[in-house]
This record gives C-alpha cells, structure tokens and sequence, in this order.
C-alpha cells in the first residue's frame, strides 16, 4: 500500500491518478476540511481516503499503518487553514510523518522538497530539517528537489498572464531557470517508489530547457500572437521585502522569489538515465494549453 500525504494538491492529486492507472493500491491522506469535489475523485479512482492532519500525530500513524511506502507532497504554502504555518506543518508535521512512517515498518519514503537556495528563509529550514530526520531514519529514502512548477510560476495567480498581454517578473528576468511541470514531478515520484532506483538519494529535478524569464515572456509572446507587458519587481524590493516579513509565509515567498531572481538550471542528462522519464513537458507546451 503506497500512502499519499498532500493527496488533495496538484501534485499530491496527480500522483494518485497515475497509481491509479497503473492499478497500483493508494491510499489517499485527506482532512475533514478537504475540497470534497477533490476528494470525491480521489475515491473515483478506487483510492482508500483516510482522515487526518500532519499536526495530529495519531492520525499518521492510523494512516502509515500497513503501508509500505509514503509519498508526501504537503506543504501550508498553497492550502493553507486556520491552524496552518510552516512552522506546525512543513516542519513540524512532516517531522512527525516521517516519525510515524519510521514507527509503522514503511519500507521507502519518498519526499518533495525543493533545491538549496542562497537565502535563508522558514520554509528552506523546514524542508532541510525534515530531510534531516528523513535521512537519520532507518528507511530508505528517495527526496526530489524539483526547482519552480511551470504550472505556478508561469501563471495568472504570480503575475504571469499572457492572454491578459501582462507579465510580472522578479529581479532582472536575465538569469535561467529549468521550470518543470508538476506532472512531470508526479512522474518522477511514483518512479521513485521503486527504492532500487535512487536509493537513498537526493535529486534535484528540472525540465527539458532552461529559459530566463524574459526569454519565457518572448515564447509565450510567440504563442499567443501579440505582445506582453512586462513588470518588473527588483532584486532589492524583494530584499527589503525579505528583511521586513514578521509572518514565516511571507518571508518564505519573498525568498522562493530571490531564489526565482537568481536563476537555477538543472542538469538532467544522469537523472533521466536513472528515470526514463520523456518527452519532459516544455515551457511552449504549457503556453499552448493555457492560450
């Protein structure tokens, strides 16, 4: 039985699917306050839905109880409710996962994180606490590190709305980045299952081509046919930003957006013979399925 933690996100969610179609047993952790719409199609694929939280101890160890492998993708950052931080969930409460994973005999654990960045900031410390205690634990363990979701960053909800002919930019636009989409991190996980693959390894994860951002505003710009205006947000308000933030999320936005201005490309070549993960999506076709 593989356990999904964060089964209701866009990640979590996929994932599933593709167990799912595989035939593969899934159990599906979801909360009592849950999108019900979500849930309702996790059980349409034939996912055991069980109730609990990553901030209540025991419902984890109901839940790891006769698994073999856990996936977690659970994060506050995006679904964040009343009693919700970083601090009691992507810390914390992922601590206690891999606590009641380790308690339950879980044979292989694989975890969602991103990768280092040269800023410190809340939700950095949580992920490398978490894999910290991953590590020191007695299962094996795969941890994905994949760098910025296309599906998010290259998105209305950050800014980014070609349709709208408007794209806002953090820092210089300059520096590339390997966006990758999250359907193909849920690829990349559910390979991971098999512990022969990466055993005990730490990936970092990238897509099929490094672009800068501007370079992603002149594709899309291809792709929708008219010209996008472009907005930036400086390296230095983003710092102040940074400097200024009393609330752990906002600091840890202001810090995803630093790493964003800095720019990251992944190598993929030895990843991709240890998953034959392809074709990887490209930026142009997620241009072409949001047009």
């Amino acid at each position: 039985m593989n356990l999904i933690v964060g089964a209701t996100g866009i990640l979590g969610s996929e994932i599933c699917r593709l167990l799912a179609e595989k035939g593969v047993p899934v159990r599906a952790l979801v909360r009592s306050t849950s999108n019900q719409d979500i849930v309702a199609q996790l059980k349409a694929l034939k996912a055991e839905v069980v109730i609990g939280d990553l901030k209540d101890r025991r419902s984890l160890d109901a839940a790891c109880r006769g698994a073999t492998a856990v996936i977690s993708t659970a994060s506050s950052t995006l679904s964040r409710q009343e009693g919700d931080s970083i601090e009691s969930v992507d810390r914390e409460g992922q601590v206690n996962l891999v606590d009641a994973a380790e308690a339950a005999g879980v044979k292989h654990f694989v975890l969602i994180s991103f990768p280092k960045v040269d800023v410190d900031f809340p939700l950095q410390r949580a992920k490398r606490a978490v894999e910290g205690r991953l590590q020191r634990s007695g299962m094996s363990y795969t941890i994905l590190q994949p760098t910025f979701f296309t599906e998010v960053w290259l998105s209305p909800a950050l800014g980014f709305d070609p349709k709208n002919g408007k794209a806002q930019v953090y820092g210089s636009g300059s520096r590339k980045i390997s966006w990758i989409s999250f359907q193909d991190v849920a690829k990349f996980a559910v390979a991971a299952l098999d512990p022969r693959l990466a055993p005990n390894a730490t990936i970092k994860l990238g897509g099929p081509e490094a672009l800068s951002p501007l370079e992603a505003v002149r594709l899309a710009e291809q792709v929708v046919g008219k010209p996008i205006e472009v907005q930036h947000v400086p390296e230095e308000a983003l710092r102040a930003q940074h400097g200024a933030a009393t609330d752990s999320l906002q600091q840890s936005f202001a810090g995803l957006m630093l790493y964003y201005a800095g720019g990251d490309v992944i190598e993929m070549a030895d990843t991709l013979r240890t998953f034959p993960i392809q074709p990887l999506k490209s930026v142009r076709a997620h241009f072409q399925g949001v047009a």
